[in-house]
């Protein structure tokens, strides 16, 4: 079985061994591609690393140091994601798909993959793997925790140090550990910024 069939098999839901030498190599080359893009000040080839890293992205991706992943080949971007502040980590075991205009603060963590259970299992490499998905213009502040198989709608800001454990709905600001809605975003956010202001 090559690494696409076992990202299949593992895209299935059933149990799969994280301790796979198969896997293990994936591992080893997104630790490369991640250190050779946490090092690259070159805007230009550093986006051509991100491409060879993810299994897709749009225009202008960009990510701050120190990024990790564990495979990248799952995880699919839009237009202008922006890890822009520090040490984001997304471990990809399914996939992960991110809309367009995203923001990450520093210490965001994305983990699809999750240990089996019994302690046995667990020793000799269990896992199980769910997909999580992210909106458009989404901004998820410092320190956010998204866990196995949660849906994140569009415009949605989760508050810091928060824990998202379901999905959540389109248009609101959602706090706390479990991440819940706080309330809806409405017209009376605008603070009629255009971005032609000088600071």
């Amino acid at each position: 079985m090559d690494l696409d069939e076992k990202f299949a098999n593992m895209a299935t839901g059933k149990t799969y061994n994280d301790l796979d030498p198969i896997l293990v190599a994936a591992r080893d080359r997104s630790t490369v591609l991640t250190n050779e893009i946490n090092t690259e000040n070159d805007k230009e080839h550093k986006e051509q690393l991100i491409r060879h890293l993810f299994g897709s992205a749009g225009v202008a991706p960009d990510l701050n140091p120190n990024f990790r992943c564990e495979f990248g080949r799952n995880i699919h971007v839009g237009d202008h994601f922006y890890a822009n502040n520090y040490d984001a980590v997304i471990l990809d075991g399914a996939k992960v798909t991110i809309g367009d205009r995203v923001l990450f603060g520093p210490k965001v963590g994305l983990y699809t993959s999750n240990h089996s259970f019994d302690a046995r299992e667990r020793e000799i490499g269990g896992c199980i793997a769910k997909p999580i998905t992210i909106g458009n213009r989404c901004w998820l502040a410092a320190n956010v925790t998204v866990l196995p198989g949660v849906t994140i709608g569009d415009d949605v800001i989760i508050g810091a140090g928060s824990v998202v454990t379901h999905d959540i709905p389109s248009n609101v600001i959602a706090v706390g550990n479990p991440c819940h809605v706080l309330r809806e975003i409405t017209s009376a956010d605008k603070t009629g910024f255009t971005g032609q202001d000088l600071i």
